[in-house]
């Protein structure tokens, strides 16, 4: 270990055992100044404050007051350290803003691609791989030190160990980046994260190449979040994979909004309004056009959910239990629910 951490100490003990002094503030800061520079040189603590005592032990100076000289062992290696641990947690802030800027940039693809990809490779990834994003939810809003963050890294890194996984959080969410061809990773992830959060729900979205590819597949899981808030889907884990018609039947929002219009219009004119019979329908195509099932979710007997789908037959035109007509009708409910109808008017 280098001297230079206790540049000047015996000297100041020196001193210390002929006046009985205190430190003064100037040596103090000293002290601080050189713990800093220890940790910024990559030092570990223990050997450094092990030299200090090695250096008191070798540099006691003759005095009438040992409990003086032993105040100023003290004061100089609480100083020494606090110096150390000061810089310590600066590295630490630094450490966590580079990776806070650097989950940014990789989700939000704000930075050069190339530039992205080097300091990617600091993080554990290859972006020149293609990688798979898993996002988790739940009513509580989690950060990188939240208990169930550090709990569902525990079990992954118990379970696959370093195999260049990214886990992190972003606007109170789970995120886990992990390459394409490990795809039990992040289930494993969307499984544990469900258990942790108490009944969360998790979205994974496809695989995709490159540093684009990541912010895709974040993008997807994300819609695959919103889609089933809208939808009213229920399962804890969604793949964006499975989803894929739900965009496509949205991206014309125009003329969905127009086929709602014409197919379900007409429930408005019902006593109560579409309402009741909007969620007739929903839990008749949700249950598989099973009556009975569909009862059930309604806590109804079947004889008055066949009245619901009766009354729907007689105001749209349409019959829910014709295959001829099921379709047109299962899509327009599948509208209203992404378009939020009949709550917002079209």
């Amino acid at each position: 270990m280098p001297e230079t951490y206790v540049d000047g100490y015996a000297e100041i003990l020196a001193e210390v055992g002929r006046t009985g002094r205190r430190l003064t503030r100037e040596e103090l800061d000293g002290r601080r100044a050189l713990g800093e520079q220890a940790a910024e040189d990559g030092h570990d603590l223990r050997p450094l404050v092990i030299q200090y005592l090695a250096k008191t032990r070798t540099a006691w100076p003759r005095t009438t007051s040992p409990e003086s000289v032993l105040a100023a062992v003290e004061q100089a290696v609480d100083a020494f350290a606090g110096g150390y641990e000061r810089a310590q947690r600066l590295a630490v802030r630094k450490e966590e803003a580079a990776r806070r800027e650097f989950i940014d940039d990789l989700l939000y693809g704000r930075s050069d691609p190339g530039r992205l990809a080097q300091r990617a490779e600091r993080f554990g990834l290859r972006l020149a791989h293609a990688h798979a994003v898993g996002v988790a939810e739940a009513p509580e809003a989690y950060d990188d030190t939240h208990p169930v963050t550090r709990r569902v890294e525990a079990a992954l890194l118990s379970r696959f160990g370093d195999r260049r996984i990214l886990l992190t959080t972003k606007d109170g969410r789970l995120i886990c980046v992990v390459p394409a061809d490990q795809e039990e990773v992040v289930r494993y992830f969307a499984k544990q994260a469900y258990a942790a959060t108490g009944g969360g729900r998790a979205a994974i979205g496809r695989p995709h190449p490159g540093a684009g590819g990541v912010v895709r597949s974040y993008e997807e899981a994300l819609n695959a979040l919103d889609l089933a808030h809208r939808m009213g889907l229920d399962e804890p884990v969604l793949h964006a994979a499975d989803l894929l018609v739900f965009p496509v039947l949205a991206r014309d929002r125009e003329a969905m909004a127009d086929l709602v219009r014409s197919a379900l219009g007409p429930l408005r004119q019902a006593r109560g309004g579409a309402k009741p019979l909007l969620d007739t329908l929903h839990a008749y195509f949700d249950a598989g056009c099973v009556s009975a099932q569909a009862a059930r979710r309604l806590n109804l007997s079947v004889r008055a959910l066949t009245y619901r789908l009766d009354r729907i037959h007689r105001l749209t035109g349409s019959d829910p239990t014709d295959p001829v007509h099921r379709y047109t009708l299962q899509t327009a409910a599948i509208g209203a629910r992404l378009l939020d109808w009949p709550a917002q008017d079209l």
